[in-house]
């Protein structure tokens, strides 16, 4: 049996925006006390909320709640609150949505693994088939995002989009996420591409409340989700990902450059100079795209730099060490 460490402080944080009839509900269902921690406290990210959120969250006990001055999206809010989780002491940071769709008594189960040391970030994963609100569509789709993230990742995450996770101190400092839209398929990738331990436990849902303000249509999200993996492999796989393209692309202008060639040799490759100017542009841009990519590189290195800067000074500044 795992032997269970003793960490001062969890925060549970919440990402809000316009939540004020929900988040009372929420809060209501978190735990006051979770075995393996000292306190537990709450921390609600106003993201330009226009209603009483604020009001509502201070009045339902919440410790520490931080506003944006305007919406700035679920990203900007989850990484919002991990420096603001950070900066109030957390341990370990367990991040759900404000609609309560996330059965708060899954919190001890979602924890389990960082407290036993076998993970530094515990992703849930819902029960999907047994979700009634989740079309036939939505089912599908989760599970191919999911193993998608799974390839760009090399982790075994069932449940890539599920929001409902934990973090160790000492991985949320180690994580920047660059885009907008969301930070679940991110977060994971990132996690996969550092080396950070991650693994997933099977929590339970609370029958919906109202629509997902995140998916306002299936193509969209998947349209959205693609595009940040996309740019995750071109951040964090820079020389890969263009040395790809270029290769299909070189190959492609060499064969048809090889096909004109034997045509005109063989005397039949009168009237074919599209084929050779089609073949000389493939070839071009495969060299642009090669050269995109070793500068990508040197800048995706930079950039690692820079990230571990920023952790060093994150770290200093809240008192965890060099």
């Amino acid at each position: 049996m795992d032997k269970l460490a003793i960490f001062r402080k969890l925060v549970i944080q919440i990402p809000c925006y316009n939540e004020e009839v929900m988040l009372p509900v929420t809060v209501a269902q978190l735990p006051r006390h979770v075995a393996g921690f000292d306190c537990v406290e709450y921390l609600v990210i106003d993201d330009g909320s226009r209603d009483r959120t604020v009001e509502v969250a201070r009045a339902a006990g919440v410790h520490h709640v931080v506003s944006l001055s305007n919406n700035q999206g679920l990203a900007r809010a989850f990484m919002v609150g991990i420096e603001a989780s950070l900066r109030c002491g957390a341990d370990v940071i367990v991040n759900l949505d404000a609609d309560n769709q996330h059965d708060a008594s899954s919190i001890p189960d979602l924890v389990a693994p960082i407290l036993a040391g076998r993970a530094q970030i515990v992703v849930g994963a819902r029960p999907i088939e047994a979700i009634e609100e989740f079309s036939l569509i939505k089912k599908v789709l989760q599970k191919v995002g999911s193993a998608v993230v799974r390839l760009a990742s090399g982790t075994r995450i069932p449940d890539a989009p599920c929001g409902f996770r934990a973090f160790h101190a000492d991985a949320a400092l180690r994580l920047n996420v660059f885009g907008e839209y969301t930070y679940t398929l991110e977060t994971i990738i990132q996690a996969g591409r550092k080396n950070i331990a991650i693994t997933s436990v099977p929590i339970r849902v609370n029958p919906s409340s109202r629509p997902s303000r995140l998916i306002k249509s299936i193509p969209q999200y998947l349209y959205r989700s693609v595009l940040s993996i996309l740019r995750i492999f071109v951040l964090y796989k820079p020389l890969r990902f263009f040395f790809t393209i270029g290769t299909v692309l070189l190959a492609a202008g060499i064969g048809l450059g090889l096909r004109f060639l034997y045509l005109h040799m063989s005397g039949i490759g009168g009237g074919r100079v599209q084929s050779l100017l089609l073949a000389t542009v493939l070839i071009v841009t495969a060299t642009v795209v090669f050269a995109a990519g070793i500068i990508s590189d040197l800048i995706a290195a930079n950039r690692v730099l820079l990230e571990d800067l920023r952790m060093r000074h994150l770290r200093a500044d809240i008192g965890r060490g060099p």
